[in-house]
């Protein structure tokens, strides 16, 4: 995969380490485990790793539209249709949903290639129907896989999080976090909790006795 002038280099080079230990923990999942409940309620291993392909695929579809100044909705029926294809993905074999998430990957590096520099300031829209340049799609796609990379409860967990990861993501989500909290609860000092159980209680992956609970996302 090359980048252009103008690329978000570093997230994309996140992006292709992420990508690379989820095609590693995915190559080890069998029939049995891709019906298991991952650690998503209501959703199998399987649901999440369509989840996955379909996301890249929803990538890819707003890269192709925005190198032609083009802005389409991530998914064209909405959050109904991500709804019908993670379902409709779910109950497949191993050997297809590993299929589905190698080549959804490859497509997604290939789309992120082949943009010219212009275009990585075009514009885009999220499924919540929120617009973003074209260049903040690597780093949420890097978001992405690697908070659901432990969700498929497989092998990784929170603790093997890259530093980059935990040291972009901590500051941002602790900023949000204050209007989070119940009952008068405060955030724990910074530095006072190992910073990726820390990420790992904001983003609602850990739950612990000295942590206070946390409100849902607003």
């Amino acid at each position: 995969m090359t980048t252009s002038p103008g690329a978000p280099v570093e997230a994309l080079d996140a992006v292709r380490g992420a990508e690379a230990r989820l095609a590693k923990t995915v190559a080890r999942i069998d029939d049995a485990t891709m019906a298991r409940q991952s650690l998503l309620p209501g959703w199998t291993v399987a649901h999440l790793l369509t989840h996955l392909a379909r996301n890249a695929d929803s990538h890819v579809r707003r890269t192709r539209a925005s190198i032609d100044g083009v802005v389409v909705d991530q998914y064209p029926g909405g959050m109904d249709e991500r709804a019908a294809q993670i379902e409709a993905g779910a109950g497949r074999t191993a050997a297809e949903v590993r299929t589905d998430v190698e080549m959804s990957t490859a497509r997604l590096l290939e789309a992120w290639s082949d943009v010219p520099p212009y275009a990585w300031a075009n514009s885009t829209r999220d499924a919540s129907g929120r617009v973003r340049r074209l260049d903040e799609l690597p780093d949420r796609r890097w978001l992405e896989v690697e908070v659901h990379l432990i969700d498929l409860g497989c092998g990784p967990t929170h603790s093997d999080w890259p530093d980059a990861f935990v040291a972009a993501r901590l500051p941002e989500i602790r900023a949000e976090a204050a209007a989070r909290l119940v009952d008068g609860a405060e955030l724990p000092a910074p530095g006072a909790v190992d910073p990726r159980d820390e990420l790992a209680w904001l983003f609602g992956r850990l739950e612990r006795a000295d942590l206070p609970v946390l409100g849902p996302w607003q």
